[in-house]
């Protein structure tokens, strides 16, 4: 019998799930063991995972599950050189030459366990099965327009918080907006995919028609003046060794209207890096980095965004995920045969 184990969230400011009791019933029906963590975080109360049918165990006692459990969680574990001896479905963060990966991977070795990076669960085309990018978009625009709002009040945004429904952050931001004199114009690079259409949807909801780009608009390698003739530039595009540069850092001394980036795609200390007038993230304690002083220029760049609407962004990603989690019993093959794969190659 496949045993999932979701293990509660240790990262702070972190209460997204991707399982919810709706998903874990479905999960039961189909023959599957559950076991869910408390958590005094989770956005999901634990009470409705217990009405599904789930069993219940202790914060943090994944560490002592069955060896043949598959951990379930989201974001990373802690970081303490314990031998990793199951099965972990997390987004690793732990392919791309990041600092720790090497030391994260070895844990797994040392014990026989392995990592089905969500990131890396595509399907036969090589797309990702199930993303939040969709809910990053969504926040990192209302953000970069809270940071504009800001701008026209003489100060820089201030610490934000999690917003416990959508409607709550969109009717924040509209109120906001409405005290301004005017509203401003926004240019989305990479507005075709999840994380742009997310951010599209909400300058919609305030009432913005933004300048969508994607492709076909950037393939000429720049420079993009028409960035600098916008107030808000939302950049949702990864960066790569054939990413342009949007905004270089000779835009801080160019004459421009631009005043409030929002790199939703958050990659500053990339060597490709689009937005090289920075490179460091920015938090929910201070979102906005001030780059220019005259006219201002203020970078939002937050890295775990679809926190700040844990609600939402947990019941579209546990939507996504639930039609992969059913097929665990074939977990040789399928995107969990591809996941696996990934992770050998990246092993050896």
């Amino acid at each position: 019998m496949v045993h999932l184990w979701v293990r509660a969230e240790q990262r702070e400011n972190e209460r997204r799930v991707g399982l919810t009791p709706h998903g874990a019933e479905a999960l039961l029906e189909a023959g599957l063991r559950v076991t869910i963590e408390e958590s005094p975080t989770r956005i999901i109360p634990i009470e409705g995972y217990a009405a599904a049918g789930c069993e219940i165990a202790a914060q943090g006692s994944w560490r002592d599950a069955p060896v043949d459990a598959l951990i379930y969680g989201l974001k990373e574990l802690p970081d303490d050189g314990t031998a990793l001896p199951h099965r972990h479905i997390m987004f690793g963060h732990a392919y791309k030459g990041q600092s720790e990966a090497e030391r994260f991977l070895a844990r797994f070795a040392q014990s026989g366990g392995a990592l089905y990076d969500l990131e890396y669960l595509v399907d036969e085309q090589g797309r990702r099965v199930a993303a939040f990018g969709y809910w990053a978009g969504f926040v990192g625009a209302a953000l970069a327009f809270k940071t504009w709002v800001a701008q026209q009040n003489g100060d820089i945004c201030g610490e934000v918080r999690e917003w416990e429904e959508q409607e709550a952050l969109v009717s924040e931001i509209e109120a906001e907006l409405d005290a301004c004199e005017s509203r401003p114009r926004a240019l989305i690079v990479g507005a075709l995919g999840r994380v742009g259409t997310g951010a599209a949807d909400f300058c919609e909801a305030m009432g913005i028609e933004p300048t969508r780009w994607d492709i076909a608009e950037t393939a000429s390698g720049g420079p993009f003046p028409e960035i600098l003739h916008r107030e808000i530039f939302l950049n949702c595009v990864l960066a790569g060794p054939h990413t342009p540069v949007f905004v270089p850092e000779s835009a801080l001394a160019a004459p421009r209207v631009l005043t409030a980036i929002g790199d939703i795609a958050c990659d500053p200390t990339s060597d490709f890096n689009p937005i090289p007038v920075y490179d460091e993230a920015t938090d929910w304690d201070e979102p906005a980095l001030r780059v220019a002083g005259d006219p201002v220029l203020d970078v939002m760049a937050i890295d775990n965004l679809p926190s700040l609407l844990p609600l939402e962004a947990s019941e579209d990603f546990a939507g996504q995920m639930l039609p992969h989690l059913l097929t665990l019993g074939a977990i040789e093959g399928g995107v969990w045969g591809r996941a696996a794969s990934t992770f050998k190659e990246h092993s050896a």
